[in-house]
């Protein structure tokens, strides 16, 4: 009997890595009906990520009452995975662009619900959380967060209060001796390496996706520069040159900060928390796959990550992508057995994404197909 392994990360705007699994396995079992198929939604940590955990190892989503994005009160959820220790949070769930509406405003909006799903599952017993970080309406830096959990922000006058983007310039000191975590170990999924503050920052880069005027861009930027000199003084950390300290409005910098969390690439997170390296045992086919297969996927993007893994097992990966850009060779020197773009007749992407459904179970089969012609 073959055993499969699917692992695909989405393609954005077209399908889910969830509707993805569900389409291979179908052309899969077409031409082996008694094959073994493991299916892997792929997480990114940004919305989605919740359910893809969910959909891979089972478990429960909880729904709780939270603080919004402007402190109103909203639903929230996040995921307890099978293990039932493990909690997952997306933080868009609470500090999404979609929850800001059309009041989008970096200065002004915060991470506290976010702080509140960690809360709720802290008191629930999860001793482990993976946050993903992406989507958000915010420049806090996370300090909101940091606030529900009892991090105490003062300024010039030694009064408390819980900084936005806008008025992290007046936080005078962080006082984290109120903090109780229980110890539970945070990993914080984040895929990109942009720094704190400066115009590689969280405010330069992303603000203005989220309604920053260019003279707030410049004044959100200093905000996080002086949490910085702050976070310096009061914890002694310097995170300036911390690679992903900027994801989120800053929140990454803010995980690691005030949680000691460990920023870590999101495949690498979902491999680990999975156990890949144990399902790849008895293993014969992994296919995975990605919008887009191009250099920019050699840094480390879904395929690479899941390739670095395979190559070590010495099991073949096949990516399944909807194109596949230039210079990509170093891809089968990583571990990628081979590489099968699924736009069929050659169309541009608005004719593609309406017929991707039918195109990705299309190439499937055919390889499938293939491999059972030569066995």
């Amino acid at each position: 009997m073959k055993r499969f392994l699917l692992i695909p990360d989405s393609f954005k705007g077209t399908m889910s890595s969830q509707e993805i699994c569900m389409i291979m396995k179908n052309a899969i079992l077409k031409n082996y009906n008694d094959a073994e198929v493991v299916s892997i939604p792929v997480a990114d940590g940004g919305e989605g990520s919740v359910d893809a955990f969910l959909s891979a190892m089972g478990g429960e989503k909880v729904k709780i009452t939270v603080k919004g994005p402007y402190f109103n009160d909203i639903e929230s959820f996040y995921g307890i995975i099978e293990d039932g220790k493990t909690a997952v949070i997306e933080m868009a769930a609470a500090a999404g662009l979609p929850l800001a509406e059309d009041n989008l405003n970096p200065s002004k909006t915060t991470t506290y619900g976010v702080g509140q799903l960690m809360a709720d599952a802290i008191n629930r017993g999860c001793r482990k959380i993976i946050m993903g970080l992406g989507g958000s309406c915010t420049n806090d830096a996370g300090t909101g967060a940091a606030a529900a959990l009892g991090v105490v922000f003062t300024d010039k006058n030694n009064n408390s209060f819980v900084p936005v983007g806008g008025t992290l310039k007046d936080i005078v000191h962080i006082d984290k001796s109120k903090l109780d975590l229980k110890g539970t170990e945070l990993i914080t999924m984040c895929d990109i390496d942009n720094p704190l503050f400066g115009t590689s920052g969280a405010a330069y880069i992303f603000a203005p996706q989220k309604g920053a005027s260019p003279e707030m861009v410049t004044e959100l930027d200093a905000g996080l520069m002086h949490l910085d000199k702050v976070i310096q003084a009061d914890l002694n950390l310097s995170l300036s040159e911390l690679k992903g300290a900027g994801a989120a409005g800053g929140m990454g910098c803010g995980m690691v900060a005030f949680f000691g969390s460990t920023l870590q690439m999101g495949i690498e997170t979902v491999l680990d928390t999975v156990g890949f390296d144990n399902l790849l045992k008895d293993t014969d086919l992994v296919l995975s796959g990605e919008g887009k297969i191009d250099s920019q996927s050699i840094r480390g993007k879904v395929v690479i990550g899941i390739a670095n893994r395979t190559k070590k097992a010495n099991v073949p990966l096949i990516a399944i992508v909807g194109d596949i850009g230039d210079d990509i060779e170093e891809a089968y020197n990583l571990g990628v057995s081979g590489i099968f773009s699924i736009n069929r007749v050659a169309v541009d992407y608005k004719d593609a994404k309406k017929r991707a459904k039918q195109d990705l179970y299309l190439t499937v089969d055919n390889l499938m197909r293939f491999i059972n012609n030569i066995r």
